[in-house]
């Protein structure tokens, strides 16, 4: 994908919290702090955040917010290896995600449906 691609609908997202601003400062103010807090290094280095962060956006398929963390993880001081093999943990995450539920949900239903003799 081209950069400015990704570029433009990241700042196409900066314009449109500035507009919800507009119409709701404290709400916006107060989701800034909140966000600025989990991200500032703690526990976590701002950079494992980042790469968290990553993860969730690439689970979520949320575009914007994947193009963001991966330019910030990188910023932080990831590597592209480290960029990649978090993508990486997240597939494996989703792919559990999908798994635990073929386990539990779907062998629920095959068991209330087709009982085991």
């Amino acid at each position: 994908m081209n950069t400015q691609i990704a570029d433009r609908k990241v700042d196409a997202y900066k314009i449109g919290v500035g507009h919800l601003k507009a119409m709701a400062p404290n709400q916006i103010e107060g989701y800034h702090r909140f966000t600025g807090e989990c991200f500032r290094e703690g526990a976590l280095s701002a950079r494992e955040k980042q790469l968290i962060a990553l993860g969730i956006a690439l689970f979520a398929n949320n575009e914007v917010c994947t193009f963001y963390h991966v330019d910030e993880a990188l910023s932080e001081g990831a590597t592209p290896e480290q960029v990649a093999e978090a993508a990486a943990v997240a597939a494996a995450a989703s792919s559990g995600h999908i798994m635990s539920q073929s386990v539990t949900r779907v062998q629920q239903v095959l068991e209330q449906r087709h009982p085991l003799q």
